[in-house]
């Protein structure tokens, strides 16, 4: 497994799409391919190094509701409560003005009603940008507006996993971060990932969109596929601003590769194995979302290959992180693909990684 990926990571850095990559491929938990390339700091003329510090953004999300379902295991939280019992400061209504029945599961799957903008009120962080606010301060204000539909009865990518975070918090007791790291991290030995910087001089520069990518100032503004994106590469050093449970923490392919052939294993002994098979399904029934994809409760489940135009096999769980990474766990051919890199938010959502993963399928047959 080499020469198809190699030409990919290749082209996207000579083509100037992402300045920085590592990618990590294991099947059957052995690695089959593993290669740093391109830039950690282009300005200071740093190649990319080994198993490099990345600020996480969404790749916190599968992490989050991990720690989730362990404590459902450990019956400290059942999927079907309701929010308001664990954070009664969290209880939006519809737009009739009735109050809404959010569980945790419509958190888990982002059918709870909620939004991933509120332009109505600025002040309101989503878990990228910059802010002073705890959980609770913020996250009241986000109860503030009316919910955009019934929980359950639709999909929105939305804030849903910040909300969760302060429910383990709270259940837990203590911070987010010491939930994660007493129900999934420490368990797994992520010593280098949470709501913190392990080694500074291993964090890789963050770099934004253009030709060629340039590198984030802070606050960073850039297009995402719905919208701009505001981006704060400080923020993961604030002592002040909330543990964002969508987008807050920082860590290494090492160890989100632990992560995630432990959950292809069937939990890695931090989740049980049937309720790993749970969140490898379909979550959400026949709620309409882009063809040939539905949700379970750690990312996207690929449930028609052909109509997602995917090389994968069905039940494939994949998703990303808007600073420039990309993930997929495919267990019907023991898969798991990691793609970080430092550019966003091509490395996400862009060319670069649907090309890593036809190239990757193209070798494996």
């Amino acid at each position: 497994m080499t020469s198809r990926i190699d030409d990919v990571m290749d082209a996207a850095i000579a083509n100037q799409k992402i300045v920085g990559a590592e990618l990590i491929v294991t099947r059957h938990g052995d690695v089959t391919y593993q290669r740093s390339a391109g830039w950690f700091d282009r300005e200071a003329d740093r190649p990319m190094i080994d198993n490099a510090i990345y600020r996480l953004a969404s790749l916190t999300k599968p992490i989050v509701a991990a720690t989730a379902l362990a404590m459902v295991d450990k019956a400290m939280i059942g999927v079907d409560d309701r929010v308001s019992r664990h954070i009664p400061w969290f209880a939006p209504r519809l737009k009739d003005g009735r109050e809404a029945e959010i569980t945790i599961h419509h958190l888990l799957t982002h059918t709870a009603g909620l939004a991933y903008s509120y332009p109505q009120d600025p002040t309101i962080s989503t878990g990228l940008g910059a802010t002073d606010q705890g959980l609770e301060e913020n996250f009241t204000r986000v109860a503030s507006h009316p919910l955009d539909y019934e929980p359950g009865t639709a999909w929105q990518y939305s804030v849903a996993i910040d909300v969760l975070g302060a429910v383990l918090a709270q259940v837990h007791g203590g911070t987010l971060d010491d939930a994660v790291k007493a129900h999934i991290t420490g368990p797994l030995d992520m010593a280098e990932t949470g709501f913190f910087v392990a080694d500074e001089k291993r964090l890789a520069k963050p770099y934004a969109d253009g030709l060629p990518p340039i590198p984030m100032s802070d606050p960073q503004t850039v297009q995402g596929d719905n919208g701009p994106l505001v981006f704060s590469p400080s923020r993961i050093f604030s002592k002040t601003a909330f543990q964002s449970g969508g987008a807050g923490m920082a860590g290494t392919p090492a160890d989100m590769l632990r992560f995630f052939e432990a959950l292809r294993n069937g939990g890695g002994g931090v989740v049980r194995q049937e309720t790993v098979a749970r969140a490898f399904s379909n979550q959400i029934g026949n709620v309409e979302r882009v063809p040939g994809q539905r949700f379970g409760y750690l990312g996207a489940i690929v449930d028609d290959p052909v109509a997602a135009n995917s090389p994968s096999a069905k039940g494939t769980v994949n998703w990303g992180g808007v600073y420039g990474h990309s993930w997929l766990v495919d267990p019907v051919n023991g898969l798991c693909i990691l793609s970080m890199s430092n550019t966003a938010v091509e490395g996400c959502t862009g060319r670069y990684p649907k090309d890593i993963i036809a190239a990757v399928y193209a070798d494996l047959i």
